[in-house]
């Protein structure tokens, strides 16, 4: 408790002493995840986040009131769920984008809304949170576009507060050897991607080799050469009914389990709920540390 308590105060004592007191000056050029240079005259009024977790992170710095409109799965808060929608990754409504007249959109890397906007004269920055740390680094970048710094130090500081206080309780624990599954096809997460970070401070091991990419497309085989002790995202039903998995040890210990969506969306969305959705599989796979 001690070292935790210890821990709280450098990350409280890091906070005042992260830049953010002062104001962003513009104009501001950044360099987004395409690898360009893009300068913002003046902090957007007028943004529409094509990213969940983008969305989710704007709103938890204050600027939820800036957006215009979100991505059709942009879905929390709730005031973003009742924002006009635009579309998806790879089916995005350009021509209602243009019409909103935003002064920023804000992209994924992927997809192919940089082009058509650019061509429409609409700015667009790309922020797409891939890997654990990324998680902090966006916002760091989303509180500067927004001339919201001191709010971005404080929200990283209380979700790496949030998984402090997990990692606390797990640091110790022997390791869980554990299957996550993102699709049932099926397709898990490797060991370098935010959600195998996240099973490591979870207390738990992964059972995908880091070779096979961060999201990769695995075979069942695989899962039964491993043998792992907690499968997460499907049902004990949907475990048994696959050939040579009803013999393993998470599914004749009833340890496979389907989260509720809400969480599992928390799960997948590298944002700030992700010290939330961190406690959830810590619980799954260590159950008696929390008692």
């Amino acid at each position: 408790m001690k070292r935790f308590l210890l821990l709280m105060t450098a990350l409280t004592l890091g906070t005042l002493l992260l830049p953010g007191a002062w104001a962003v000056r513009y104009p501001l050029t950044l360099t987004d995840d395409l690898g360009r240079e893009v300068t913002l005259k003046e902090a957007p009024r007028r943004v529409i986040s094509l990213l969940p977790s983008t969305t989710e992170t704007v709103c938890a710095l204050g600027a939820c009131e800036r957006l215009i409109g979100v991505d059709d799965y942009s879905d929390y808060p709730p005031q973003a769920a009742r924002l006009p929608k635009f579309g998806g990754l790879y089916d995005p409504n350009i021509e209602a984008i243009v019409a909103a007249r935003p002064d920023l959109v804000l992209i994924s890397k992927y997809g192919r809304l940089e082009e058509p906007l650019r061509r429409a004269g609409v700015p667009t920055l790309a922020v797409h949170p891939e890997r654990f740390e990324d998680i902090f680094s966006k916002t760091t970048l989303l509180g500067r576009v927004f001339d919201l710094e001191s709010a971005a130090s404080r929200l990283n500081a209380r979700v790496r507060a949030d998984v402090a206080r997990v990692e606390v309780l797990t640091r110790h624990a022997r390791r869980v050897s554990t299957y996550l599954e993102v699709d049932p096809t099926p397709y898990s997460v490797g060991p370098q991607s935010f959600m195998g970070v996240m099973i490591e401070k979870a207390g738990g091991s992964n059972i995908v080799p880091a070779a096979l990419g961060e999201f990769p497309r695995i075979s069942p085989e695989l899962v039964v050469q491993k043998n792992p002790q907690v499968m997460l995202g499907l049902t004990l039903e949907e475990a048994r009914r696959r050939p040579g998995w009803a013999g393993l040890r998470a599914v004749r210990s009833k340890r496979v389990y389907k989260l509720p969506r809400d969480l599992d969306l928390m799960l997948s969305r590298p944002g700030p709920r992700i010290g939330v959705a961190l406690e959830v599989i810590a619980r799954r796979l260590h159950p008696e540390l929390f008692r």
